[in-house]
């Protein structure tokens, strides 16, 4: 493993009557960062089949957390799941906790 990995969450409600929202009320992204680049090194997230949950980890692996806009296009392209938008959100908390953990790294640094 990359010694520079780091492992984040991010969380969102599920929409009402999808499949996964019969297992789970929330969708759960987990990713695995390279922290120096943001780098998106693995991802796994709860949806209720394997091969949507393999097909958002091959949008995601190699794209940078930090490129959050770029993942919204990727999406808007190739993923039409009901999902979509949890999906998005539960990015989002991973982007936006990146990014203050960034912000701390760089003030523990600058003490």
């Amino acid at each position: 493993m990359n010694n520079n990995a780091i492992f984040i969450t991010g969380y969102a409600k599920l929409p009402r009557g999808i499949t996964a929202s019969a297992l789970y009320t929330v969708i759960a992204v987990a990713m695995v960062i390279d922290e120096p680049s943001g780098q998106i090194e693995d991802v796994e997230c709860s949806l209720a089949t394997k091969v949507s949950s393999d097909f958002i980890r091959n949008l995601l692996v190699g794209q940078s957390i930090l490129d959050y806009d770029q993942i919204v296009e990727v999406f808007g392209h190739r993923y039409h799941g009901s999902a979509r938008k949890a999906i998005l959100s539960a990015i989002k908390s991973v982007n936006e906790k990146y990014k203050i953990l960034c912000a701390q790294r760089e003030e523990e640094t600058a003490q």
